[in-house]
């Protein structure tokens, strides 16, 4: 189930980037590629082959992050739906910081990295639905006592 709600979640989180994006672009004195992120999942809609392309280097992006963290939940039996929902922010976080590493530096990308994290928590939640509700490396049958 683990693969599952990684692939799941990722696309949760892209959906609630350009949702964010969109909502955000609405407001006054918003920046204007707020609009074009805004736009884009149209765009990502209209033209499949840039939607996967996107998907796929999120997933190349967040994997190794999202690994760790999926391997603590399950050695530890970490259950916590905030826990999971932090671990995603983080995982999405340093998956932004490997395509744009100057953005902690910079403060015009400050926004950007606090969208990417609540994307991320959004995505933490529903990694945690499919597969962290029931974390923990379970034991062969004859084992239990």
């Amino acid at each position: 189930m683990m693969l599952a709600g990684y692939l799941v979640a990722v696309f949760i989180g892209l959906i609630s980037v350009a949702a964010i994006y969109g909502i955000l672009s609405s407001l006054p004195n918003a920046p204007a590629y707020f609009d074009l992120m805004g736009v884009s999942p149209i765009a990502v809609l209209l033209v499949p082959p840039l939607g996967m392309f996107v998907y796929f280097l999120t997933i190349i992006l967040t994997w190794m992050q999202t690994l760790v963290f999926a391997l603590i939940a399950e050695f530890f039996s970490l259950r916590s739906f905030v826990l999971h929902m932090v671990f995603g922010a983080i995982a999405a976080v340093a998956g932004f910081a490997l395509i744009w590493p100057d953005a902690p530096e910079n403060s015009e990308r400050w926004a950007d990295t606090s969208i990417i994290a609540a994307a991320g928590l959004v995505a933490g939640l529903t990694y945690w639905l499919i597969a962290g509700r029931d974390a923990g490396f379970r034991r062969p049958l004859f084992e239990r006592a």
